[in-house]
């Protein structure tokens, strides 16, 4: 776990893996209330026999966006970011997904700091999340979150 109290802290991380996360295993009810939640029900994700018999993967597969939404949960396992008065997930750019993430698969997200900018007050963090899938050669995505936050 890295600690960051202020601005210049989060410089020093600037370039480096700021760590791994411990890994998640996504269960198939994980899946399914991702689904309800936003209304997403496509076969693929829901239906554990057709996705076994008729499937390309032979079984379910977690949405993409829930494998996105995972992030700030598995960030706050690699770093605690103390002081900060407001922080706001700013943005997402260039992700790319690799491979599905298969039910009960594991996962972990590795953390790489690549900006820290002090915009007058307010910090702009680029990191870029890379969530690996236990026994995968290739990651499930990689990509830029921009985290702002306020000190």
């Amino acid at each position: 776990m890295v600690i960051i109290s202020n601005f210049e802290e989060y410089k020093q991380l600037e370039g480096s893996v700021a760590g791994t996360s411990e890994w998640h295993t996504i269960d198939q009810q994980q899946i399914s209330r991702f689904a309800e939640a936003t209304l997403d029900h496509q076969w693929i994700h829901v239906d554990e026999k057709k996705a076994a018999s008729e499937g390309p993967y032979g079984s379910t597969i977690a949405h993409g966006y829930l494998t996105l939404s995972l992030i700030p949960y598995l960030w706050k396992q690699i770093a605690e970011v103390r002081n900060v008065k407001m922080e706001i997930n700013y943005g997402i750019e260039n992700f790319r997904f690799g491979l599905p993430v298969k039910v009960n698969d594991e996962v972990c997200l590795q953390a790489t700091v690549k900006s820290v900018n002090d915009l007058r007050g307010t910090v702009k963090v680029v990191v870029e999340a890379k969530l690996l899938i236990k026994d995968q050669a290739k990651p499930a995505y990689t990509g830029d979150v921009i985290f702002l936050y306020h000190f």
